[in-house]
């Protein structure tokens, strides 16, 4: 379905509309069969980040700075779940009445989740995340202060986690750090789904694989980070660690592979020993020998958080020590105070250490 091919059938139904008329008919139903539906300007608009779909009267976006509703809606519910179908079909992927959820990537990059009514309510909900049509810039997205400590522990070859809740742009920030990577290193990325996109010249990708419908063919996280190790990296990184890959990326890291890092889902610095903990309690690492990992793998923690205005950041930078218990415990040693400039903390002495052994 091309705009030629609706305009010459509109023409053929003896449409009666002027030029502009039909050019706006043309993309309309271009959008509604090919594209985007009512979603198409949202998406076009590069600031866009995040389209979220709940139900046909409730849109809405985030364009950096938090959500905004959208002055957009669909017909009914029947329309917003055709368009969750297709694009679902258009990944590859199945969504129906005995399938009523997806979790794919489109062709062009974009991060699609649908789940259909009535198991969503009120509505069939659909969340798209946007890819970046170009790499932030470091400086684009923390103080310059903020800006210059990050690119000294990429260049110190530290090893570091990225931390952050839902939507704190850990994936951004991750991207940006990469591409202060300099340009003779080969960084290998593993990632569920490719969101990382780093502006360097020696980047290879792995990508993680659901099971097709016959519940074959999968290909997993833990998989590929044992496939990376053997193609010579520079930089290993797991561009979101959330199971058992966990403990593989802790082994790589204390066997020589330097500078390696990735992301984690964790609302304050403090709980991601515990959250590492978990993921590789799942996988059968002992608690005790998951904290012992961890601490000698891990050098630095770097915490994203939205602030009160709905802008993203950095607040905090960390250092890993053994507590009392012997388990690992995170102490700050750099924390943004409210213009986005970073102030020291406890471990301030031991960051420091780090950056210039």
């Amino acid at each position: 379905m091309t705009p030629r091919r609706v305009a010459d059938a509109a023409r053929a139904e003896r449409v009666m509309c002027a030029g502009d008329e039909l050019a706006a008919l043309v993309a309309a139903v271009c959008a509604e069969l090919t594209g985007l539906g009512p979603l198409e300007a949202l998406v076009a608009d590069d600031e866009t980040t995040d389209v979220l779909v709940n139900g046909p009267a409730d849109v809405w976006r985030d364009r950096g700075a938090g959500l905004e509703r959208a002055d957009v809606r669909f017909e009914d519910d029947a329309a917003v779940a055709r368009l969750a179908r297709r694009l679902a079909a258009a990944a590859g992927r199945r969504l129906d009445d005995a399938v009523p959820w997806v979790d794919a990537r489109l062709p062009d990059g974009t991060r699609l989740h649908a789940v259909l009514a009535p198991v969503a309510s009120p509505g069939s909900c659909l969340s798209l995340r946007l890819p970046r049509r170009r790499g932030f810039e470091l400086d684009e997205l923390v103080h310059p202060e903020t800006a210059e400590l990050l690119r000294a522990v990429v260049a110190s070859r530290a090893a570091f986690l990225v931390t952050g809740g839902t939507g704190s742009g850990k994936t951004t920030v991750l991207s940006a750090l990469l591409s202060c990577v300099p340009e003779r290193e080969r960084i290998v990325v593993v990632e569920d789904c490719r969101e990382l996109r780093p502006t360097h010249p020696h980047v290879v990708r792995l990508e993680a694989r659901p099971a097709n419908v016959e519940g074959a063919g999968a290909v997993v996280l833990r998989d590929l980070v044992r496939q990376a190790l053997r193609m010579r990296p520079d930089r290993l990184v797991v561009g979101e660690v959330r199971g058992g890959e966990v403990v593989d990326l802790m082994a790589a890291l204390n066997t020589g592979h330097e500078g390696g890092c990735g992301t984690v889902h964790a609302n304050e610095p403090a709980q991601l020993p515990s959250r590492v903990e978990a993921l590789a309690g799942a996988a059968g690492l002992p608690r005790e020998a998951a904290h012992s990992q961890l601490g000698a793998a891990v050098d630095l923690v770097v915490h994203l958080a939205r602030r009160p205005s709905g802008e993203r950041g950095v607040a905090e930078v960390a250092v890993l020590s053994r507590g009392p218990s012997g388990l690992v415990e995170v102490v700050t040693a750099m924390r943004s105070d409210a213009s986005g400039r970073l102030l020291p903390g406890p471990g301030a002495a031991q960051l420091r250490s780090v950056l210039h052994r």
